[in-house]
């Protein structure tokens, strides 16, 4: 399974998206491709998208932990990589 959040992505290539994803809300896809053609969809996303598009791609994979991050762009949230396990980061904010 293949899951991609974006913030924005040029028309062209959320129409070819539409091939492969079904599109839940605006810039949130999903899609049951096997884990050859995610790979090769990821290549086609990040060399097709400026860097303004802030995606976060999260594909299943055979290998433990069970799923791989790719991110593009500058988000809110970041990927870190904690003792081999990939993890999305939460800004904490603290108030006095």
């Amino acid at each position: 399974m293949v899951v991609v959040v974006a913030d924005q992505i040029p028309d062209a290539v959320r129409g070819k998206m539409k091939l492969w994803f079904i599109e839940l809300k605006p810039n949130v896809f999903v899609s049951g491709i096997n884990d050859h053609v995610a790979k090769k969809v990821v290549n086609y996303l990040f060399s097709k998208s400026p860097f303004l598009s802030a995606m976060t791609l999260v594909i299943s994979t055979s290998e433990a932990p069970g799923y791989k991050i790719f991110s593009l762009g500058k988000k809110k949230k970041k990927v870190v990589e904690i003792s081999g396990l990939q993890l999305i980061t939460n800004r904490l904010l603290w108030y006095k």
